[in-house]
């Protein structure tokens, strides 16, 4: 049991609103939820290693699609929202939630050390009355298993001292239904009064919270409905070229079989999986279940098939040149249309694009792209050689430059018709031509 004075204090703190939060890790996720929380009436501290983005959110200018410049002002003007590189702020903060990375290394096995890293920190300056929380997709355990593990190692006890939880975030960047404040929150406490400062937190915050009952289960839950997606994208995939190798689009079984009012919930193929969840997270239980001695087929299988979407669709770009223009890929120049990893966002985390650039030059082809969200190519992790790389314009005298056009983005503000009307061969990966009735003889579906 905690002690009366350090769960009662911090209740009183997050009931009349007079709690500090510390945001840790300013990204897609961190900073959304900063705002969310300073606008239902906490002050918050964010907290990010990048000065640049300190600079940025100083000069009220957002970096993240989710949050408007005028959104951050509000919050600035009104005292609630501060950002530093100085963790020595933590501190004073009464809430400290970690929203940073948890990429895979190059055997996709998890990398935790941002995670860690971060829990140091924190046990720098841990004091009785905290309430830490890890938003950062991960393998059931990690909370209990290595976060608190870390700060307990201050000689403070979770649950008598201070306070864990965990709260898998669950943005959706470009989505215009949901933002952080709407989208249902999960929750979860190393213990019950660890659970019941979760949920007055995050409900002060967010329209809906969910509790369960650990916190491995609320990683579990973040797992889950990524592997969903990862699976079903996986099988529309598979079904992709199978169908393909039959003559049947596979774009229009989908919108036929997705009439059916019971029973069936459409997914769409694509180049591949991009985004910092679904290509990464899964394998994030295929790691842990090691420990269980158990396999997990569809999840590695899954991945097997959406890792080689890239290739496979470089393969179509290949055969439509050969055989519509006899001319090889090693002499061709290609345009790749967008960048991120989906349509009408910024986000080029893991997005295939970056991998149908790669495989084009691999086969001694020349790859440029255009994306109107992406005018610069910035330093990635896996694609180094291709940083600084800059967006080509979309107009007529361009391309007749290009052998072919590789639509792996279908961006809304692209005018397709001039693409459609000036490009010599289109090889569409997101049925975008048909979609918008502008189908011709020269746009190849891969």
């Amino acid at each position: 049991m905690a002690s009366p004075s350090s769960f009662a204090d911090l209740s009183a703190k997050i009931k009349d609103r007079s709690a500090r939060a510390g945001v840790i890790g300013l990204g897609y996720v961190g900073l959304p939820l900063a705002i969310a929380i300073a606008r239902s009436g906490f002050e918050v501290t964010g907290f990010d290693i990048d000065p640049k983005k300190i600079v940025a959110l100083d000069a009220c200018k957002s970096y993240i699609d989710a949050v408007a410049d005028e959104a951050l002002s509000a919050e600035r003007e009104a005292g609630r929202f501060s950002a530093t590189t100085d963790f020595s702020g933590l501190a004073a903060c009464d809430v400290i939630v970690i929203c940073v990375p948890t990429p895979l290394t190059k055997h996709r096995d998890p990398d935790l050390s941002y995670v860690e890293a971060t829990s140091r920190s924190i046990a720098a300056h841990l004091r009785a009355g905290q309430l830490v929380v890890l938003e950062s997709t991960t393998y059931p355990g990690t909370t209990d298993d290595v976060v608190k593990v870390i700060l307990e190692k201050t000689g403070l006890k979770s649950g008598a001292d201070f306070f864990v939880g965990f709260s898998p975030e669950r943005e959706d960047p470009g989505n215009q239904h949901y933002h952080t404040a709407t989208i249902p929150k999960v929750v979860a406490g190393d213990g019950a009064e660890a659970l019941d400062l979760m949920k007055a937190f995050y409900g002060a915050a967010v329209k809906t919270v969910v509790p369960v009952s650990s916190n491995a289960t609320a990683e579990a839950v973040k797992l889950t409905e990524n592997i969903f997606r990862s699976v079903n994208i996986a099988l529309v995939n598979e079904l992709k070229t199978v169908y393909a190798a039959m003559g049947i689009d596979v774009w229009e079984v989908i919108d036929a079989a997705k009439t059916k009012p019971f029973g069936y919930m459409p997914f769409y193929p694509g180049p591949g999986l991009g985004g910092h969840c679904i290509p990464i997270d899964p394998f994030y239980l295929t790691w842990k279940s090691r420990e269980y001695e158990l396999p997990t087929r569809f999840i590695e299988l899954a991945g097997e098939i959406n890792s080689a979407m890239p290739r496979y669709v470089v393969g179509k770009l290949a055969e439509a040149l050969d055989i519509r223009c006899g001319k090889a890929l090693s002499r061709s120049k290609v345009l790749v249309l967008g960048l991120a990893y989906k349509k009408n966002v910024a986000d080029i985390r893991e997005s295939p694009s970056l991998r149908l650039i790669e495989i084009i030059e691999e086969r001694g082809g020349k790859a440029d792209y255009h994306d109107p969200f992406v005018a610069e190519i910035p330093p990635t992790r896996e694609y180094q050689a291709l940083k600084g790389r800059k967006s080509v314009a979309l107009a007529p005298e361009v391309l007749v430059d290009y052998d072919a056009v590789l639509v792996a983005t279908d961006h809304d503000q692209v005018d397709y018709a001039t693409l459609v009307k000036n490009a010599p061969l289109i090889v569409d990966t997101r049925n975008v031509f048909k979609r918008l009735g502008l189908s011709a003889g020269h746009v190849i579906k891969a």
